[in-house]
């Protein structure tokens, strides 16, 4: 057909399908089902109107855990269920899933499909992939059933066979893919004098936080010399990070009677670290967030944005992206010419891109929290905490998600979209592809600072 005797640009006849745009379009399939599912009568136990079902898919498909309404209460077991089926799906990943399959029928994976599950792992290239692959869903599985047992020897004598058993495979399965739902209102306040239930499910996310990359690499090598930087980097930069938030929550909430203040010096300390470790995009809270001091709370933000690490189930920014910036700073105030850490030079592309992380996902942020502070009856604080923890994936909340107007309910849905996707991914889906030039132009100097 010739689009030009249609009046038809040629330049709009071809979409080309990258691996980007079609991991794009695979969430929002998964979203849409999602929606369909729980829109469902057997789903919930009253109505709930179309725009709660795609906000709550959205939600588990990202695994980020903001609700607009008590999971608990307002979804059936069927509800419940679709929506751990969707927190799975999402966290430990589609093209994961795909590949299983695939592997299950015994077809050829051809490379335009490894193509895509590079894209989905934000891999650098695709060799190993399948392998990588394996070790994720195995690693994932015994994870999240290690979890369950050590769960239910706490909560099975509480409350019972089928209610402890239940509530330790939806924790262990929310605490691993960093999904921040919960079906108790209060979160897991009720059980913040538990130390065991708080270490099994902040060890949950804490190991899937630090890469499935990471994993693999801890698998196959056998002495810490022989990891790659980047594992190197998340073990370190996680068990630092970690005990500098535990340390920052410990002080500045010590004396706060709404939170720990009343509490043993244990308990203080193990609420502490799970407080320091959630934000890092795992969304479940063992205190009150709305009752934390300014100081925590902006503090949590930081956590938030920062995230946790690349190939895992958690977003921000990446906490090696995060690296990268500070490795960057610390060059020019030297007055170094390359980054260097661990014994190995940072390469430019890779500052650059982690400016180019940063840098789109504050201009997302920017825009949607000033659209929100027009459309909401929020403070600042509260909007800012909202925004970032959606675009994180984090599920964190200062109280106000079930009070969003349509609006704010529209606009933390696609914060919860882009912030999966991830700022790159967006940025090659939008992006028109060009051929290298070969053609090179003079330095120029701009005034910087």
């Amino acid at each position: 057909m010739n689009f030009q005797t249609l009046g038809i640009p040629n330049r709009i006849k071809k979409v080309v399908l990258t691996p980007p745009r079609i991991l794009a379009f695979s969430f929002i399939v998964l979203i849409t089902v999602g929606t369909l599912l729980l829109k469902l009568p057997i789903a919930t136990t009253g109505e709930i109107t179309w725009l709660t079902a795609l906000f709550t898919a959205t939600s588990a498909s990202t695994i980020t855990g903001l609700v607009v309404v008590d999971t608990g209460s307002v979804y059936t077991l069927f509800g419940q269920i679709i929506i751990l089926s969707l927190i799975q799906a999402g966290g430990v990943g589609i093209m994961t899933f795909a590949v299983l399959i695939v592997q299950m029928l015994s077809k050829r994976i051809g490379i335009r499909f490894m193509l895509l599950i590079q894209q989905a792992l934000n891999q650098s290239s695709y060799g190993g992939i399948i392998r990588l692959v394996k070790v994720l869903l195995i690693f994932a599985l015994v994870s999240e059933s290690i979890g369950t047992l050590i769960l239910m020897s706490m909560w099975v004598p509480d409350m019972g066979w089928k209610q402890g058993t239940y509530a330790s495979i939806f924790y262990s399965i929310s605490g691993f893919n960093s999904a921040g739902f919960s079906i108790w209102s209060e979160g897991l306040i009720g059980h913040n004098s538990n130390p065991v239930v708080l270490t099994v499910i902040s060890t949950l996310f804490v190991l899937s936080g630090l890469g499935f990359t990471v994993i693999l690499d801890l698998y196959y090598s056998r002495k810490f010399k022989e990891l790659s930087l980047h594992s190197k980097l998340m073990i370190i930069g996680t068990g630092v990070i970690n005990i500098v938030a535990l340390f920052v929550i410990f002080a500045l909430e010590f004396n706060n009677v709404k939170t720990i203040g009343l509490m043993p010096l244990s308990d203080k300390l193990f609420n502490s670290y799970f407080q320091a470790v959630t934000p890092r995009s795992a969304g479940l809270n063992s205190l009150d967030v709305n009752s934390m001091e300014d100081a925590s709370i902006f503090f949590t933000i930081i956590l938030m944005f920062i995230g946790a690490g690349s190939t895992s189930t958690g977003g921000g920014i990446k906490l090696t992206t995060f690296i990268a910036l500070l490795l960057s700073v610390a060059t020019f105030l030297r007055g170094k010419s390359e980054a260097v850490i661990l014994g190995r030079t940072i390469s430019d592309s890779t500052i650059i891109r982690a400016f180019a992380i940063t840098v789109i996902l504050l201009g997302i942020l920017f825009t949607t929290v000033f659209i929100m502070m027009i459309s909401e009856d929020a403070s600042f604080i509260e909007i800012l905490f909202e925004a970032v923890s959606a675009i994180s994936t984090c599920g964190l909340s200062m109280g106000i998600t079930g009070e969003l107007s349509v609006i704010g309910q529209i606009v933390i849905i696609l914060l919860m979209y882009f912030g999966k996707l991830g700022p790159l991914t967006l940025l090659f889906i939008l992006a028109k592809p060009s051929l290298r030039r070969k053609v090179r132009y003079p330095y120029g100097e701009i005034i910087t600072g």
